[in-house]
């Protein structure tokens, strides 16, 4: 698609664009729907009139994001520490958000930008969880080794999550391409959707980090998000299995009714 679109005349107007052509809020996080994307905005706002790329507004991300999470396992928690590592996060990840919304004001993406995306969003997911798993081996005094299978489970479940979520959009996408369809109309959001997915908001992980000069009482609230994910993957795996045999019926009964 093409990225040559007129550039809006300053940065208040680039901001007005981004905000009218916000992407839809079916299925958003609170914290990615009231707090990442306006800040995104913000930053995508400014590279537009800079002149970036949404691929150097992926790697400054990308830079905020791996910065922020190493510094937890090689660094002894302290507050400073925590308030320091939280900060790169957040950052980081409205810029993540920052990068589709410049794109989106340049005219549309490309299928690299968006391979790029999601390559360091894979990363991203589950480097944070070793990263923690680390930290509580050397500085984390735990009642029991055990608890180390915390963070071990939080990112087997963030990956499954991740790669459902994927995937399941994709299938649906071509199931639509090939049957000619158009996109169904979606659910609107509702404060119990909002409610169940805050364990999964990576926002809402990014911002716990201020509690690492905590760290039981960081490891507590780390340990309770990985529970409410773990939750959260169980109820939505059963609704995408029944999506997809709902592609495999669809698909069946066209066959049938062209013999």
């Amino acid at each position: 698609m093409s990225t040559t679109a007129a550039r809006p005349a300053g940065f208040s107007a680039a901001y007005a664009e981004l905000r009218a052509a916000q992407k839809s809020s079916v299925g958003a996080p609170a914290y990615s729907l009231y707090v990442n994307r306006p800040l995104g905005r913000v930053f995508a706002a400014a590279g537009f009139q800079l002149g970036a790329t949404p691929n150097q507004v992926t790697a400054v991300s990308a830079v905020f994001t791996f910065v922020g999470i190493a510094l937890v396992p090689l660094l002894a928690p302290t507050w400073w520490l925590g308030l320091l590592v939280a900060v790169l996060l957040v950052i980081g990840y409205a810029l993540d958000s920052a990068d589709g919304q410049l794109s989106r004001l340049r005219g549309g993406g490309s299928m690299a930008g968006e391979w790029l995306d999601h390559m360091f969003d894979s990363a991203k997911n589950i480097a944070v969880h070793l990263a923690v798993l680390v930290a509580a081996y050397r500085f984390f005094s735990l009642p029991d080794r055990l608890w180390l299978l915390v963070p071990l489970g939080f990112a087997v479940v963030s990956v499954v999550l991740f790669f459902g979520m994927l995937l399941n959009d994709q299938l649906a996408r071509v199931h639509r391409a090939r049957h000619r369809l158009a996109a169904p109309s979606r659910e609107g959001r509702t404060p119990l959707r909002t409610l169940m997915k805050v364990p999964t908001d990576y926002g809402f992980l990014a911002l716990s980090f201020v509690l690492l000069g905590l760290p039981l009482v960081f490891f507590g609230l780390y340990a309770l998000l990985a529970l409410g994910s773990a939750g959260y993957l169980l109820i939505v795996l059963r609704k995408w299995f029944r999506d997809v045999q709902a592609l495999d019926r669809f698909d069946q009964n066209e066959r049938e009714a062209t013999r």
